[in-house]
């Protein structure tokens, strides 16, 4: 048996506690102090009334209560507006999007305009606030101020939904901040689901407008912040934030070419040694391998499983069964991937809520 295939292989494994060594969570009450500024909390939603309903409740049952909670009303057809109505939130209606901007990034910055808060924390309708939650994140953008950026914990609940972990991985290795070197590695940008920031340097550095044509626009988001000289810190959401979601393919071929070559080379790296890993598990069973090819692959195999479990009890609630069965998952991410790839880069267009995003004019 050659060796040197599992000791490649070996080694793309080992690059997994490179990619995700450490994600830091938000601090607990103890010991920190909250910051008593008022917070404008700013929702863009579109045709997301079931998913509103959710967050508008989490939010009210906090026991730190924002100034406001405002809706971005992004044109829906369904029945956001009288759910946040019903809420008692601000509700604003967006107009359409100017040349060159594209929805989110404009509801966003349309609601921080209209902000009445010294802080603006913009949220995914999709997102939910743990009890205390918003006390955490307040205590922690105490401390680091700039841009905190939140990645949420994925809670799932039917097993189709746990397709995604490694979707959840990349998402969070594609970051560049939870490498062993930490915060001295500046982030890739920022995460789109929840953002925090004071007003004064949102508008010092000129908000969403640097985002206005980007599918991924928190990306651009906290690369302005970065060349402003101001801190973007990326925690995660366990124990604060998160959400039920399940990907649409929307963002994964843009959102490759933000990350760094170095990076993208490793999590290429990654994913190709639990590809190779299963096809040669695979073929040692299917043509009577000897015993020790088998011990080889199953070893590596068995390493893979405790690193993929070890990784996703961090960011979700994926479960043990989830990462014995990584290859499933793989697999899913390898076909959704190279299928957005097509649409972003060969078809020029991605379909998402109701409008179709060209994503030729960003390249």
């Amino acid at each position: 048996m050659n060796v040197i295939l599992p000791l490649i292989i070996l080694f793309f494994w080992g690059l997994g506690f490179v990619l995700l060594w450490r994600i830091p969570t938000l601090k607990t009450m103890h010991g920190y102090t909250v910051t008593s500024a008022p917070l404008s909390v700013i929702i863009p939603a579109r045709n997301e009334a079931e998913n509103l309903a959710s967050l508008l409740q989490s939010i009210a049952a906090q026991a730190l209560r924002p100034k406001e909670v405002i809706v971005v009303n992004d044109q829906s057809q369904d029945d956001t507006v009288r759910v946040a109505e019903t809420a008692g939130c601000r509700v604003i209606h967006a107009t359409n999007p100017p040349e060159g901007w594209i929805g989110k990034p404009w509801a966003c910055y349309t609601g921080a305009r209209k902000a009445a808060g010294e802080i603006l924390m913009f949220m995914d309708a999709d997102t939910r606030l743990e009890p205390d939650g918003l006390k955490r994140i307040l205590a922690t953008f105490e401390d680091t101020r700039g841009l905190l950026s939140i990645q949420p914990y994925h809670r799932m609940e039917k097993a189709y939904e746990r397709l995604s972990a490694v979707f959840n991985i990349i998402v969070m290795a594609g970051m560049n901040t939870f490498t062993p070197l930490g915060p001295r590695l500046k982030p890739s940008g920022a995460f789109g689901p929840c953002n925090i920031c004071t007003k004064k340097d949102y508008f010092r550095i000129g908000g969403h407008q640097h985002a206005r044509g980007d599918v991924l626009e928190s990306l651009a988001l906290g690369r302005r912040f970065l060349q402003s000289g101001l801190n973007v810190r990326c925690y995660g959401g366990k124990g604060s934030v998160w959400f039920q979601m399940y990907p649409h393919g929307k963002g994964f071929g843009t959102g490759a070419i933000a990350i760094s070559p170095v990076l993208m080379i490793m999590l290429v790296c990654w994913v190709f040694g639990g590809v190779s890993l299963t096809r040669h598990l695979v073929e040692s069973f299917i043509t009577g391998a000897s015993v020790v090819e088998l011990v080889v692959w199953g070893g590596l195999d068995v390493l893979y499983i405790l690193q993929n479990d070890w990784i996703l009890r961090r960011i979700g609630n994926f479960g043990f069964r989830t990462a014995f069965l990584f290859q499933i998952p793989l697999l899913f991410f390898v076909l959704v991937f190279f299928y957005s790839l097509v649409r972003v880069f060969v078809l020029g267009r991605v379909r998402w809520k109701g409008r179709t995003l060209d994503t030729n004019k960003k390249r």
